[in-house]
């Protein structure tokens, strides 16, 4: 079993609620995480998707951090190519002036969804290319070592120690690994693949101020509960979700799992929502601990972040309450 459990929490709105409702969900969450001994909360980064509230991560983050006292709170992740390095170095400098010693910076190199968001966001395709040259200039900024815009500072974080980890898509393990920082790799669905990303990034990785030895964070869906089929029911609505995303191009809220489950699907949509039910860690307590036994066995994981989401919030919390307990927070 992996002992360090933290959450992901990517605030999504659900059919029938206003999407402010999922952003103050977010932030009860993480109370109940720190009541329940996870390690760290993050937050998630989209623009203009239906099905996702959480569109500005540094702000929820402080909204995140000032409701609760111990929890480590970062994002998971802050999509670099977005953004400007000297802008997201002070946005993470002033989250760690206000709650020091709990911030993490999460990052990522994707770009919007659509040629639509990508347009208004002012960024194409091509910027994700990019992704290691930022990073290289953010940690620069941080250290006070970038020299790109001599006599221009980060205030406040020129100095800080914010420590960063990098979101594994596509060249993402090897710059975690080039950068000396920590890699979160997932999702646990696919773990084939998961298992080959993990071994190169600690092949390549090379010691840094920022980090001594290889640091993995594995990612996925975890739903527990009494039975195998209330498990199986928590990740229904989220498998909808992917399965009319993936025929309708818009990724909607999520709807509950007993209108799904009563819905007349196409062949097509049928197949894809098997197929994103498929391979999720989930079942009852001792059938959960034992995949999970497995899970850490295969992979050597430093730690397991959580990306459960679904309609029912109380079977949600009552999940998480249940993973607590097999990893004995």
């Amino acid at each position: 079993m992996i002992r360090k459990l933290s959450l992901l929490d990517r605030s999504r709105t659900r059919e029938g609620r206003p999407a402010p409702e999922a952003l103050r969900d977010t932030v009860d969450l993480a109370r109940t995480a720190e009541e329940l001994g996870y390690h760290r909360f993050w937050v998630s980064e989209h623009h203009s998707v239906p099905g996702v509230a959480g569109s500005a991560p540094t702000v929820l983050a402080a909204a995140v951090a000032a409701a609760t006292r111990r929890i480590r709170v970062g994002t998971g992740g802050v999509m670099l190519p977005n953004h400007q390095p000297l802008v997201v170095a002070e946005q993470f400098g002033v989250l760690e002036a206000l709650f020091p010693g709990r911030i993490d910076m999460g990052l990522g190199r994707s770009v919007g969804f659509t040629n639509g968001i990508r347009r208004a966001l002012g960024r194409d395709t091509g910027d994700a290319d990019r992704f290691e040259e930022q990073l290289a200039e953010l940690l620069g900024w941080l250290d006070g070592s970038q020299q790109v815009h001599p006599q221009v500072h980060a205030r406040p974080a020129e100095g800080l120690r914010i420590p960063a980890y990098v979101l594994a898509t596509g060249e993402g393990a090897g710059i975690a690994a080039r950068a000396g920082l920590p890699l979160v790799v997932g999702d646990l669905r696919t773990r084939g693949r998961v298992v080959e990303v993990i071994e190169a990034y600690r092949e390549e990785f090379r010691a840094s101020a920022r980090g001594a030895e290889p640091y993995v964070v594995v990612s996925g869906s975890v739903a527990v509960a009494a039975t195998a089929e209330e498990a199986r029911r928590i990740l229904v609505p989220e498998a909808w979700s992917v399965a009319y995303s993936r025929t309708r191009g818009s990724f909607p809220p999520l709807r509950p799992a007993e209108e799904i489950e009563a819905l007349a699907m196409t062949a097509k949509e049928r197949e894809l929502y098997e197929g994103a039910l498929a391979g999720h860690v989930h079942g009852t307590e001792e059938r959960v601990a034992a995949e999970l036994a497995e899970v850490a066995e295969l992979t050597g994981a430093d730690e397991l972040l959580v990306t459960t989401s679904t309609y029912d919030r109380t079977a949600l919390l009552d999940s998480h309450r249940r993973l607590a307990r097999i990893a004995g927070l």
